[in-house]
């Protein structure tokens, strides 16, 4: 077996075998996009091969910012047709499969697996994440499910244990802007540094599992900082649209950031310092980050994602006519 990143070359011949699944939203048409954008790379498109000249079994495409020396994240994994040699004559010369039966497991886990090493000797210090866009329903679509399943098994045999899902809402300029607070003042603050602390500040209690996770890593400072740092210079959104977020008598409650990717406005981040938690200022907030979006940005539509685990801020989009459009599955090394 063979495990390799793609030649410049061969791309129009590899993206052939990219057919529409339903674990990711990436076609043949998005991939190019995204290699002239440079959010992809012919060095972080493998494939795995049984051998020289064969046609492809498996395709793993990773994903990262214009600037990166290295992958952040998986943003798909493809069986294509060949794969069915896997479960032919040969396969006794393949990985077993798992106890699952399905032998595309072991081998899609040597081809992450052999990635990982390559991406390390680079100078990579933390696996890259996979992500799976999956239809909000994913689990009644048996399908999808399955497809699912194999990927996720995998991903755990490479190093990839730890798995959230993430809900992705919606707002439309179809749908009201939300009315402005009549309980916060809502400023911009050109200073990093307030920014830093009260993302430092809002870290006790958060209900965001990426968030508390990589703080636990690095520490509260250098997580806030990070943080900050991607927004600021990573994220496409206007700096001016940062917004800090009192009380009538001068008390921060919180802040907003309003931002931009490559595709769409989002919702970068909000947060409600610990005391100010539990009275209904997340959803003022977002409804701020909104108004900003739509009526200073004049975008459209506004998306954003949060943890199936964090009820407060799913209540919000909810209140705020947000809709639910799709779940993300993430699967990280923790």
């Amino acid at each position: 077996m063979i495990f390799r990143p793609i030649l410049p070359q061969e791309l129009d011949a590899v993206l052939s075998y990219i057919q529409p699944d339903s674990s990711t939203m990436l076609s043949a048409d998005v991939v190019r996009s995204r290699l002239a954008d440079g959010e992809y790379r012919p060095e972080w498109i493998w494939v795995a091969e049984a051998g020289p000249g064969r046609a492809p079994l498996l395709l793993a495409i990773w994903w990262g910012m214009p600037g990166d020396a290295y992958p952040r994240s998986l943003d798909g994994l493809f069986s294509t047709a060949a794969s069915s040699v896997l479960t032919g004559p040969d396969a006794r010369t393949f990985p077993p499969s798992q106890p699952s039966g399905d032998p595309r497991i072991a081998t899609t886990a040597a081809l992450l697996t052999a990635a990982h090493q390559v991406f390390a000797a680079d100078g990579l210090t933390a696996l890259p994440e996979y992500h799976l866009f999956l239809p909000p329903s994913w689990r009644d679509q048996p399908e999808t499910a399955a497809a699912v399943k194999w990927r996720r098994e995998a991903s755990k045999a490479a190093g990839l244990r730890v798995v959230t899902e993430r809900l992705r809402f919606e707002w439309t300029a179809e749908g009201p802007v939300p009315s402005v607070s009549e309980r916060l003042v809502f400023t911009p603050e050109p200073d990093d540094e307030v920014f830093v602390d009260l993302l430092r500040r809002t870290l006790p209690g958060s209900l965001d599992a990426a968030t508390t996770r990589e703080a636990l890593l690095v520490g509260p400072e250098e997580q806030a900082r990070n943080d900050v740092a991607f927004y600021r210079h990573d994220m496409l959104g206007e700096r001016s649209w940062w917004r800090i977020a009192r009380m009538s008598t001068g008390q921060v409650v919180g802040f907003g950031i309003p931002s931009r990717n490559s595709n769409t406005s989002v919702v970068g981040y909000l947060g409600v310092l610990p005391e100010f938690r539990g009275r209904g200022f997340v959803a003022e907030i977002l409804a701020e980050i909104t108004r900003v979006l739509a009526t200073e940005a004049k975008e459209t539509v506004v998306r954003a994602d949060t943890d199936l685990t964090n009820h407060p801020m799913i209540a919000a989009f909810e209140l705020l006519g947000y809709n639910e459009i799709a779940r993300r599955l993430v699967l990280s090394a923790g």
